[in-house]
C-alpha cells in the first residue's frame, strides 16, 4: 500500500529498490485512493492523504520504503487548438472555460481532452483544431488546494 508522498529533495534510503513508473491520466492523478498498475505490470494500492492531486515527478512509497513509484503523465487523446490571432485564442479559452473544460494553456495553443462536440464548436469559430496524443497537464483552477475553514 502506497501511503506516503516523498518530497522531491528527500533522499532515498540506501539499498532502495528502483522506482516503478506509474503513468496516470490527468483525471487519474486527482484520485488518490484505489488500485493502479505500473508499467511493469505490478498492481499497487494508493491510500494517500487527500491534500492535492498527484503531479508527474511525484514519488510515492509505502510506510517501510520497500516500494517506490514514480508518477508520470500518461499520453491522452487531445485536441490541439490554434488561432490566427492571440485574441481569437483567448476567446476560445474563455468559451471553453465557461463550459468548465479542463485546459492546458500555452502561448500559441490550447490543449483539451478529445471531444467531437467541442471540436465542431471550435472549428465553427474559425479555429484550427487537430488531434494529438500526448501527456495532458491541465491548469489546476482557481480553487486548487483551497480549504474551507
Amino acid at each position: 500500500m502506497l501511503d506516503h508522498r516523498l518530497l522531491s529533495e528527500e533522499p532515498l534510503p540506501d539499498a532502495t529498490p528502483a522506482a516503478m513508473e506509474l503513468p496516470l491520466s490527468a483525471d487519474q492523478r486527482t484520485v488518490l485512493r484505489g488500485r493502479r498498475r505500473t508499467v511493469c505490470g505490478r498492481d499497487v494500492l494508493l491510500q494517500l492523504p487527500r491534500e492535492r492531486p498527484l503531479t508527474p515527478g511525484d514519488r510515492l512509497t509505502d510506510a517501510h520504503h520497500q516500494v517506490h513509484v514514480l508518477v508520470t503523465a500518461a499520453p491522452e487523446e487531445l485536441l490541439r487548438v490554434e488561432a490566427a490571432t492571440p485574441l481569437a485564442l483567448l476567446e476560445a479559452a474563455y468559451h471553453l472555460g465557461n463550459r468548465h473544460v479542463a485546459l492546458e494553456l500555452h502561448e500559441h495553443e490550447l490543449l483539451l481532452l478529445n471531444d467531437s462536440v467541442l471540436a465542431t464548436m471550435l472549428n465553427g469559430r474559425g479555429l484550427k483544431v487537430t488531434r494529438c496524443c500526448r501527456p495532458f497537464m491541465p491548469e489546476g483552477g482557481a480553487y486548487i488546494g483551497h480549504q474551507h475553514a
